[in-house]
């Protein structure tokens, strides 16, 4: 469905509208693995997520009707600023965004800041997804999945191709999983430049979906979850990213809660890197798992940086020790 022509092509895309993250290296993580760790760094993307990519590559393919008649998305928060933000810059209006009562604040002031109608209905992910999509097929819009849309994954996939082309000899990439479209998109990209390289990705305890869907080889399009931290990373998974996890994913590894508040501390402690939760377990991967990397060369996506300041303070608090 998605080939490395397809992100290639999406590069050419977005190229002059995005950044190039950096890719530094985290002495503290290369010491706890007896190996080396690179942070690769879209925390620092525009609006502080990776996603700017998946939205401007999807964007920037709609026709003139598409355009005009308007594009709907539903959000656990950076999808939906995103599309935001990119909307605005290309000059698109029509643009309307669901979230979840669980959203946090910073996203969802982020999403009415850029100018898009942000509605916010819904206990959870997976109910505000099915209400989003009632609408859209309603009024007619464009849906712009955030983790099952070919242009989006590509857009993703971008990531990928910038690891390879500053270290193509890592022997793993550790990457979040929610809806699984940054590790589909990723894993593509990488493996047509060097399939020796394991994509690995990371899950919370409280909603390991595409770990379960993998092992069942069931589409969980809607996943049960408990209260978690990374309320981008809960709910179900994507549908392309499920018929593409066998060939695109080596191993998930499952995370606890804790490890994961630790990480986002760890981080802004020893690597000056602020990341909000779930773009934080890859590195909570390697609190809880460091014989899996020992001896190593491991690249680990921080997918943002839009953390609740609230929230923030809390964590410093509880786990700056």
């Amino acid at each position: 469905m998605i080939t490395i022509k397809d992100i290639l092509r999406a590069r050419r895309r977005i190229v002059s509208y995005i950044y190039q993250t950096p890719l530094e290296k985290s002495y503290n993580l290369s010491s706890l693995i007896e190996g080396e760790v690179f942070l690769k760094l879209e925390c620092q993307q525009l609006v502080k997520a990776y996603k700017i990519r998946g939205a401007y590559s999807k964007l920037l393919k709609l026709s003139p009707h598409e355009r005009q008649k308007g594009v709907m998305a539903v959000s656990s928060g950076n999808h939906g600023a995103c599309i935001s933000f990119a909307a605005s810059i290309l000059g698109l209006n029509n643009v309307h965004i669901y979230v979840p009562e669980v959203t946090p604040e910073i996203k969802k002031e982020k999403i009415k800041r850029y100018g898009a109608h942000l509605t916010v209905k819904g206990k959870n992910y997976d109910e505000s997804h099915q209400l989003a999509l009632m609408a859209c097929k309603e009024y007619g819009y464009t849906w712009i999945d955030s983790c099952s849309d070919e242009d989006v994954i590509a857009g993703q996939g971008t990531i990928g191709l910038e690891l390879m082309q500053e270290l193509p000899d890592l022997d793993a990439i550790v990457v979040p999983i929610g809806g699984g479209g940054i590790i589909t998109g990723i894993s593509i990209a990488v493996k047509a430049i060097n399939p020796a390289v394991e994509v690995i990705g990371v899950q919370t305890e409280a909603c390991p979906a595409m770990l379960v869907s993998m092992k069942d080889n069931v589409f969980y399009e809607t996943y049960p979850t408990k209260p978690s931290i990374c309320e981008a990373l809960v709910g179900g998974v994507g549908e392309i990213p499920f018929k593409l996890s066998k060939q695109c994913i080596d191993e998930i590894l499952i995370v606890s809660e804790d490890n994961i508040k630790r990480a986002v501390v760890e981080l802004i402690k020893h690597d000056k890197v602020l990341a909000e939760p779930s773009a934080a377990v890859g590195v909570a991967s390697l609190l809880e798992y460091p014989d899996r990397f020992r001896n190593m060369r491991v690249g680990v996506v921080i997918t943002g940086g839009n953390i609740d300041f609230a929230l923030l303070q809390q964590l410093l608090g509880g786990y700056n020790k």
